[in-house]
């Protein structure tokens, strides 16, 4: 599907939710071994985390989507739990906030899977689900679990026309180099005619162009200086102009690290300090035009969401929709 056949449906901001700020805020909430909630957090701990992160006036909860973690410096492996299903049990105990995949692998899933699990948790949330997706970058995750690592752009191309296609329009017919979907339909729909909003998040060429033609949202991470991605939304608004789309109709999302009282060093490059210059700096991404920003605090505990509720309310103090 070109751009062109999706005017008027998935690529109107009008897609993206609207909670009624000017910049909406995210939490990524910890859901791995060794991450910022110190130590392995349980589901009932999800579950406390992402309440709690509503109840003090976040937007969204955004859980990533690893098999294992194996970083430097040691290369330890770190666990983490599965992300769609640990989506669906957070939408089933939630009533209010955005549940979002950031980003969802589409190398770990055939894309017509990818889009009937996202229109099932779609239903299960009441719409509140957004399908964030990429085409990963942890090469001993696929590795250890059998995937291929190999032309990830392009097999990314094909599962978003796959993707694209059920979820907008209910049917799919595509055969390409990777992927393929025989007259396939996604039935039953969920509560929102055109299924959920699509982020993408990536900074390459190709993969904007992507974006561009099929998403809602872009998004980049892990940025503590607003200054930083001035350059990238240049890109994204070039990158439109090629596809002949409003770049106004693209949502730009960002995200960044933010250390917190007791501070574990889990999130690199953080933005710190007391919370008056935590607002400061984020009502900097927010005169950029970013629509939404998710935080990655350090620590990730219940505790300090509570801490940083005295953020959201300097920056709402301030801010008229």
């Amino acid at each position: 599907m070109e751009y062109d056949q999706l005017k008027g449906c998935a690529n109107r901001l009008g897609q993206w939710p609207d909670r009624g700020r000017r910049m909406q805020l995210g939490l990524m909430v910890a859901m791995a071994e060794r991450s910022a909630f110190g130590g392995t957090p349980r589901f009932a701990d999800m579950v406390e985390m992402t309440r709690l992160a509503a109840d003090v006036g976040f937007d969204a909860a955004w859980f990533a989507d690893h098999l294992i973690l194996q970083q430097p410096p040691d290369g330890a492996i770190c666990g983490v739990w599965e992300c769609w299903t640990t989506m669906a049990g957070l939408a089933a105990a939630t009533e209010r906030i955005q549940i979002g995949s950031l980003v969802a692998c589409a190398g770990f899933r055939h894309p017509a899977v990818i889009a009937k699990m996202a229109e099932s948790i779609d239903e299960i949330s009441g719409g509140r689900f957004v399908l964030g997706l990429g085409a990963g970058w942890h090469r001993p995750e696929y590795e250890m679990f059998g995937f291929p690592f190999d032309h990830r752009a392009s097999r990314f191309a094909e599962a978003i026309e796959i993707v694209g296609g059920l979820l907008r329009e209910g049917r799919a017919d595509f055969t390409g180099e990777f992927h393929a979907a025989h007259d396939a339909v996604n039935r039953p729909k969920g509560p929102r005619p055109q299924g959920p909003p699509i982020l993408i998040g990536t900074d390459g060429p190709r993969m904007l162009r992507l974006t561009a033609r099929y998403a809602d949202a872009w998004n980049t991470v892990w940025h503590s200086d607003p200054a930083a991605i001035v350059p990238l939304l240049a890109k994204v608004d070039a990158v439109c102009a090629e596809a002949g789309r409003d770049p106004a109709t693209l949502a730009r999302t960002a995200g960044g690290n933010i250390a917190l009282p007791g501070y574990l060093g889990r999130r690199p490059n953080p933005i710190d300090g007391e919370p008056e210059a935590i607002a400061e700096r984020l009502r900097g991404f927010r005169d950029l035009g970013i629509r939404h920003f998710i935080c990655g605090i350090d620590p990730c505990t219940p505790r300090s969401i509570e801490w940083f509720g005295r953020v959201i309310e300097l920056l709402d103090a301030d801010a008229a929709p």
